[in-house]
């Protein structure tokens, strides 16, 4: 599976992103699929996921109410709505996948398959 994301960029604190993620060579009803960060001195942080099943939709607390995460598998591709951006939000955004299911979705090492990664910075 090839994960390719996008939508990535340099707003002010306030305004929205949308990103993107296409996977190739898999179906992506069959993964779940998640969103992580990195800012830059700080380590991989879970963003959201989206489980294969609809019931499974966690948010990091930080997040919540802000960002909403989605998923269109008829076109293969997950998406993180990104509403009322804080400088604080500023990293490289990841999407990942992972084929087996787990209660704890929220850590990276569960995912096999990952992005390039997409820049977002919010200025103030």
């Amino acid at each position: 599976v090839q994960l390719q994301a996008s939508g990535g960029g340099l707003v002010q604190a306030g305004d929205s992103l949308r990103l993107s993620c296409v996977a190739s060579g898999g179906a992506l009803s069959t993964l779940n699929m998640g969103w992580f960060r990195q800012a830059p001195g700080k380590d991989r942080e879970f963003v959201a996921v989206a489980g294969w099943s609809a019931d499974k939709i966690y948010y990091r607390d930080s997040v919540q109410g802000r960002f909403t995460i989605s998923r269109d598998n008829a076109k293969n591709t997950v998406y993180l709505q990104m509403n009322s951006l804080k400088p604080e939000d500023t990293a490289v955004y990841y999407c990942a996948a992972a084929i087996l299911d787990s209660p704890i979705l929220w850590m990276s090492k569960l995912y096999e398959y990952w992005g390039q990664g997409t820049q977002v910075t919010v200025s103030s």
